[in-house]
């Protein structure tokens, strides 16, 4: 293909790829409402509706790398892809702000009223005499039952410094690959990798323990529903990101990247640190405060 010429903008030729990802996503919401209602073929359904939507994912983004290799894209879709990005990564901020925002809320006001502080008084009077707004709490009538907090400084203080180690080897790869440097390149990015994929697997032993000695659950009232609604979406996004790390790494063992152009590999960076700076205010908020 012909490389496009610095004044003029690609424009995408018609594509099959955003129908195909349309049917993945209607076949998996209209199985999972099925699947609650004990439908026993749509956990069937549902499965096949992820292989339909990673099906789209690799070859949509495959197409993306092909024609960004093949030279087809300019500054002016480089600059398109980094606002896309960015207000990607916008829209993963406000994500979190609600569900730290339903966190702020229950600590500082419902629970308090509850307690009988301020306004609360005649609730908690009328309809939990000595119920303390302390947190953290199951709520009135101990819903859910009794349970124990996940110790701050044990694998939540070593996941931070996983995270945060893991934020320094991508800078550093970032570096390398601008100083046209293939081996550090990969050496940092596959290091980056196996931090974020220990991340993961100590979250989940974090939970066994959570659910199998502490009493902690998604049903322990207000705590348990914050709880693992806030740690349980940023894992899932730790996920996302170290497999997003993942591919970058084998592209990067192919040769792709130039040193002056490789946007695909800042966008999974920026994502990367997003991550990390969203881990540091739910250890501070969730875990520590």
């Amino acid at each position: 293909m012909a490389h496009q010429a610095d004044n003029s903008y690609y424009i995408p030729h018609g594509t099959k790829w955003p129908i195909i990802g349309s049917l993945g996503l209607i076949t998996m919401l209209s199985s999972a409402a099925f699947w609650v209602n004990d439908s026993e073929i749509a956990p069937w359904t549902f499965v096949a509706g992820v292989l339909i939507l990673i099906f789209m994912l690799f070859g949509w983004f495959g197409e993306v790398i092909r024609e960004s290799e093949s030279g087809m894209y300019n500054a002016q879709v480089d600059t398109s892809f980094r606002m896309g990005m960015m207000w990607f990564i916008f829209s993963e901020v406000m994500f979190f702000a609600v569900f730290f925002g339903a966190l702020f809320y229950a600590r500082m006001f419902a629970v308090p009223w509850l307690g009988g502080e301020g306004t609360g008084a005649f609730t908690n009077e009328l309809l939990w005499q000595g119920y303390e707004g302390v947190w953290p709490t199951a709520g009135p009538d101990d819903l859910g039952g009794q349970f124990q907090t996940i110790p701050a400084f044990g694998v939540p203080f070593i996941n931070t410094l996983i995270l945060l180690s893991s934020g320094l080897t991508v800078t550093l790869a970032h570096h390398a690959l601008r100083n046209n440097d293939r081996t550090k390149l990969v050496i940092w990015l596959i290091a980056t990798v196996v931090l974020g994929f220990s991340f993961v697997y100590l979250q989940i032993e974090e939970y066994k323990e959570a659910y199998q000695h502490l009493g902690l659950t998604l049903g322990s009232g207000i705590y348990g529903s914050t709880f693992f609604m806030l740690t349980g979406f940023h894992g899932m996004h730790v996920t996302l990101g170290a497999i997003m790390l993942t591919v970058i790494a084998i592209r990067s063992m192919r040769g792709h990247f130039k040193s002056d152009s490789h946007f695909g590999f800042e966008a999974v960076a920026w994502y990367w640190h997003f991550v990390d700076v969203v881990w540091l205010g739910l250890f501070i908020f969730v875990y520590v405060y």
